[in-house]
């Protein structure tokens, strides 16, 4: 489908009628339209899009009570469940900004994360399977107790702490507590709060690993509801129909493509709190779901099960699978036949999620290798990053993006904004790729030392920082990335320990454990007697990147 194909599309299948341009209508707009369909499954609990829209009034009318007010901070941390989009649409009808937190997280990144945003509120899940949020926000937390929370030092926007639970608590911090307070705020003074927000108002912030330290916090407005609204309208799913959401709603995949997406066009979210992929494939048979989004690592695994206790997947007819890696392509391959048709995009938190995007009706070759085209009301270059020169179709550089979608900054950090966004509005996002003739965009990777572990950014540096603070035995340590056969990408790191101690890896895994995300806890690690370092002193990751893959592939 060529760019003006889209635009015709579009104008066909948008109405005024149908416009949302804030976050917080999404859910009215849907009980208006689909009232009595279900809108999310979790477990045994589901809901209608009416009775969803009850529950983020009442959750909306709570948080005034508690205080929020437009423009202050609401943090979620926590998995996939039905509370997450309850208290993402109070918080946005109010007109409160949300960042959600990832939930492999552990103490020290939950700790940075909420001084970061400066958040006013927080909603925490109490456990996940093994692992225990509220056990571990008491660490990161000072003068949290689990059951109440009178504020902390070092904290000074934190007012209250909410926790969600499978059980109903009577603790001051539950989720019914919290809750119980609907009745002190009446529906004129919800109206009169949601009348006054706008949808230029910073509605999101995402938080995202740096290249050179610390998680960052990505700042957008309303406006990728269009974003969203557009792209989902383009592909073959309808009202009524079945979409599994095993991505975490802190991620923009998981937050466009299930979350808003479900309430604009009125699908039913499968939702899944932790992966797992034989029970993608039994919820896929039990709800016959029509479509899944995941990276390659999730079509991966789905396909390796299936291949060995095959299910009825009979209902799956389409998906989102990013693609234009030798490994992703591989993967978007298989999954065609064995599963369903995928469609690939490109796009990162600082754009929205997508940019280029492709459809169906493209060619298997087009929707397999390559991240599509770009979007309509999107503007996109591929330039020379040194020289700042566009390339010719065919010739690789960096991946440039400008327009609605592009973030408003990095929240508290107008320098970082600055060297991300130029004065043209160009935002440059240190990804490598090149246009081809047919206009689509092959994506080689990043000129960034990010690491890309199982679809979760991992920033080298910052990696290397928590090491030093968490292994006693570590004098200098350099983190690289080595190929990984399941999540693409996986930590290695390289270190010269202090004279007369030893470690191992495992007690390295063991120091992070339950203080980094699961996720950025090295899977190798390498013991030198020194790094090597260019004449600047900077050290050479190349380098030690290219040593470590020479010894792994040798072992």
């Amino acid at each position: 489908m060529c760019k003006k194909c889209y635009e015709v599309v579009l104008r066909e299948k948008t109405s005024v009628s149908e416009t949302v341009t804030r976050f917080g209508d999404l859910s009215g707009r849907a009980a208006r339209l689909w009232p009595d369909a279900t809108a999310i499954s979790f477990r045994d609990r589901r809901l209608t899009f009416a009775e969803l829209d009850r529950q983020v009034d009442l959750a909306a009318r709570a948080m005034l009570a508690h205080g929020v007010r437009k423009g202050e901070v609401v943090g979620v941390w926590m998995t996939n469940r039905i509370e997450f989009p309850v208290i993402f649409l109070a918080a946005q009808r109010i007109g409160a900004i949300v960042a959600p937190l990832n939930t492999r997280y552990r103490e020290y990144d939950v700790s940075y994360a909420l001084q970061l945003a400066e958040c006013r509120m927080l909603f925490v899940v109490e456990r996940s399977g093994p692992v225990e949020y509220a056990g571990m926000l008491k660490g990161a937390l000072p003068g949290f107790d689990g059951k109440q929370f009178n504020g902390a030092e070092g904290f000074p926007h934190l007012r209250d702490v909410v926790i969600v639970g499978d059980a109903p608590g009577d603790a001051p911090t539950s989720w019914e507590r919290f809750l119980a307070r609907a009745g002190e705020v009446s529906p004129h003074e919800l109206e009169a709060a949601a009348a006054m927000v706008s949808p230029q108002d910073i509605a999101l912030i995402i938080f995202t690993s740096g290249t050179t330290g610390n998680p960052k916090g990505v700042m957008h407005d309303h406006s990728i509801v269009r974003n969203i609204f557009e792209r989902h309208l383009l592909w073959p799913v309808k009202a009524g129909e079945a979409v599994l959401a095993f991505l975490p709603a802190f991620h923009t995949y998981g937050l466009s493509d299930n979350l808003v997406a479900g309430l604009l066009i009125g699908t039913h979210q499968v939702v899944m709190d932790a992966w797992d992929p034989a029970e993608v494939l039994d919820l896929i048979a039990r709800e016959r779901v029509v479509a899944m989004h995941g990276f390659e690592t999730h079509y991966a695994d789905v396909l390796r099960i299936q291949s060995r206790q095959p299910r009825d997947v009979s209902s799956l007819r389409f998906g989102t699978l990013p693609a234009g890696m030798e490994n992703s392509n591989a993967v978007a391959a298989a999954a065609q036949d064995a599963l369903c048709a995928t469609v690939s995009g490109w796009g990162m938190s600082e754009v929205g999620c997508y940019v280029f995007m492709s459809t169906l009706d493209d060619s298997l070759e087009q929707r397999t290798t390559t991240s599509g085209r770009p979007m309509p009301g999107l503007e996109v270059r591929i330039v020379d990053p040194e020289t700042g020169a566009d390339r010719p179709a065919g010739v690789e550089g960096e991946i440039l993006a400008r327009g609605y979608t592009v973030m408003r900054g990095y929240f508290r950090d107008p320098e970082a904004t600055a060297k991300t966004i130029d004065a043209d509005g160009w935002l440059h996002s240190g990804d490598r790729g090149f246009l081809r003739p047919d206009g689509f965009m092959q994506f080689l990777g990043r000129y960034k030392e990010m690491l890309k572990v199982g679809g979760e950014n991992v920033s080298p540096a910052a990696l290397e920082q928590e090491l030093l603070a968490l292994v006693p035995a570590i004098e200098q340590v350099a983190v690289v990335g080595v190929p990984d056969e399941r999540l693409a990408e996986a930590p290695c790191a390289y270190v010269v320990l202090k004279p007369g101690m030893d470690c191992t890896l495992e007690d390295v895994q063991k120091a992070c454990r339950g203080k980094i995300a699961s996720f950025k806890i090295p899977r190798h690690l390498m013991v030198v007697d020194s790094l090597p370092m260019t004449a600047s002193g900077k050290v050479q990751r190349v380098m030690l990147a290219r040593r470590a893959r020479d010894e792994m592939t040798s072992a």
